[in-house]
Parts: structure tokens; sequence; C-alpha cells
């Protein structure tokens, strides 16, 4: 004979598995310390400077 479930009980169950995953993913993406958005924001800057400065400059017609 099967088991008995209570559906009320699965469908919690279920919902609180859901918001644990999406709690492990949005740790992976938001749990950086401020030194490292610091770092990560200069280096963008620094990447953007560059690219910016090797930019050739065309003519206007």
């Amino acid at each position: 004979m099967a088991e008995i479930i209570n559906l009320n009980r699965a469908r919690k169950a279920k919902a609180k598995d859901d918001a644990r995953a999406m709690a492990a993913v949005n740790r992976a993406a938001h749990g950086r310390t401020k030194a490292e958005r610091e770092a990560a924001e200069t280096e963008r800057s620094k990447v953007s400077r560059l690219l910016d400065g090797a930019k050739r400059e065309t003519p206007e017609d």
C-alpha cells in the first residue's frame, strides 16, 4: 500500500527547499566583502580607461 502524505507539509517543505536554494545563489552573488567589491570596481575602471585610451580618432567629414 502507498504511503500517506500530508500535501500541505509536502508543499511547505518544497517551498522551504526552494527558498534555501535561492538563498545560496544570492549568497554567492552578493556575499563579497567591501574590499572585494572596491577592488573589482577599481579593476573595471582601470580596464575602461585603458580601452578608451587605445581608441583611434576617426576624421570627421
